[in-house]
């Protein structure tokens, strides 16, 4: 083992981390996107237009956008989640705040799942819809990563599903910390996809890396 001297005394170098998927051998490679289903989380106007504006929202959309494209013209299985939320609030599922941004809306034909809690799995069909289209791969990308996207990709480990991130399809907003302070939407953001990659998916940087 190598060891650093300082002064007196001799340490351990110190090891590069390494990931728990990496760790426990069950590191897959991102999924083909004609092999998995394309799963869009939660991309309502809310997000622009409402309480909750995601600064990285028009990046997150143009990723979200080639990733739907792209699905589209290879036939690939697509899902779409839509939040339930608050009548006259948050994600007004009878207002226009709760409705799809038109550039990622559902075509005619395609899946939507609505859900009332930030795991999409929760009180919804989504597991059986996904066992209906037979991919144990999933490609994720929606909003906002620290909520509803961190408790879904999370949930795919307990149903089995092999889950691809997509980082820059993804967005969530600045936050209040504990001792009074804000931490960043790009700050929470990046903590959050590294949170994921450790032992939840296999995170890819852009939508390219899958077209």
């Amino acid at each position: 083992m190598q060891l650093i001297a300082h002064a007196s005394l001799e340490f351990p170098a110190m090891s590069i981390p390494q990931t728990l998927l990496a760790l426990t051998g069950r590191a897959h490679a991102p999924a083909r996107l004609s092999h998995a289903t394309l799963l869009i989380i939660d991309a309502q106007e809310e997000y622009r237009s409402g309480v909750l504006q995601l600064p990285g929202l028009d990046a997150a959309l143009e990723e979200i956008g080639k990733l739907l494209a792209a699905a589209r013209a290879q036939g690939s299985a697509i899902v779409h989640v839509k939040h339930l939320g608050i009548p006259d609030g948050l994600l007004d599922p009878r207002g226009p705040r709760g409705q799809h941004l038109p550039e990622v809306a559902p075509w005619p034909g395609e899946t939507v799942v609505e859900k009332r809690m930030p795991n999409a799995f929760a009180g919804t069909d989504l597991h059986e819809r996904l066992q209906a289209l037979g991919h144990l791969d999933l490609i994720i990308c929606g909003f906002m990563t620290h909520s509803s996207i961190s408790t879904t990709v999370r949930a795919t480990k307990d149903y089995g599903y092999r889950c691809t991130l997509v980082d820059a399809a993804c967005a969530t907003r600045d936050l209040p910390t504990l001792d009074g302070q804000v931490i960043g939407a790009a700050e929470m953001h990046r903590a959050e996809m590294i949170a994921l990659a450790d032992n939840f998916a296999a995170v890819v940087p852009r939508a390219s890396a899958l077209l």
